[in-house]
């Protein structure tokens, strides 16, 4: 079996509470990206392994979320031992729900192909248990996302042709770390109408990712990357998550961006 996990990006971020429990209340749109990871499992002959190749991951993959996915279904499944071996292209840490989206996509597959028939709601409470992004890599299409992000409802945002630039400058920001730069305040704009307004001009002033501030004064050449993107002619920038990538969307692919190649991971692709 062989699925290809793609990424996120934030289209805004704002953190409205700091919860009893401890976590933070957000309100925030996902939008899937065509930036992918590929993730294979086949019988195992022996005991389940988990290999991975590509981006480094760290603790060499023994407390990875894809085997976490496994295990989580092995508990109430009888699913036979497998080889798993993950390629990983979407940076790590970087803000675009990489991980997260490998464990949705090991949970859709194997329900897919052991014909576990469990819906998609179901899937999603599995997701739940094992991040907060995961659940929406089930659906995998343009949501709202509120509560500690978990809580999904449709968006009929379609970015489809716009071109994205997508620059990860290999800043790890600790998400612990960035929710403690912000302080929580009731939401200043509506969120999910602003979206689909699809007013840029608009965007540029208030669609806003909270963790912005903060974060750019300690790592100020995140600001640069993304003032770059506009001087290149981006309608939209800002910082995807808790950082670090930086996005970019363009009406049409821009022209090579001198300032931004070679010193990065940087991709540019359709949307």
């Amino acid at each position: 079996m062989l699925v290809f996990p793609n990424a996120k990006i934030n289209l805004g971020l704002q953190i409205t509470e700091k919860l009893s429990n401890g976590y933070h209340a957000i309100n925030t749109s996902f939008y899937p990206i065509p930036l992918k990871d590929a993730l294979e499992f086949v019988p195992a002959k022996k005991k389940t392994s988990f290999q991975a190749s590509g981006s480094h991951i760290p603790q060499d993959g023994k407390d990875n979320l894809v085997l976490r996915a496994y295990k989580l279904l092995k508990k109430d499944f009888q699913l036979p031992e497998l080889d798993i071996h993950l390629h990983k292209h979407i940076p790590i840490g970087a803000g675009l729900g990489g991980g997260s989206a490998d464990a949705a996509f090991m949970l859709k597959a194997l329900n897919q192909h052991f014909q576990l028939f469990l819906d998609d709601s179901l899937l999603e409470e599995y997701a739940g248990e094992l991040g907060s992004d995961c659940p929406f890599f089930i659906g995998n299409q343009a949501a709202m996302a509120t509560g500690t992000g978990t809580e999904l409802s449709p968006l009929a945002l379609d970015l489809s042709g716009m071109y994205l630039v997508l620059v990860y400058p290999a800043i790890h920001i600790a998400t612990q770390k960035a929710y403690a730069g912000v302080s929580p305040k009731a939401a200043p704009t509506a969120l999910e109408p602003l979206l689909l307004s699809k007013n840029f001009e608009r965007w540029r002033t208030e669609l806003v990712n909270d963790f912005e501030d903060s974060i750019f004064k300690d790592h100020p050449q995140l600001k640069t990357i993304k003032d770059t993107l506009y001087q290149s002619g981006a309608q939209y920038a800002a910082m995807s998550g808790s950082g670090s990538s930086i996005f970019g969307l363009f009406n049409s692919k821009p022209e090579e961006i001198r300032a931004l190649k070679d010193k990065f991971f940087y991709q540019t692709m359709y949307l």
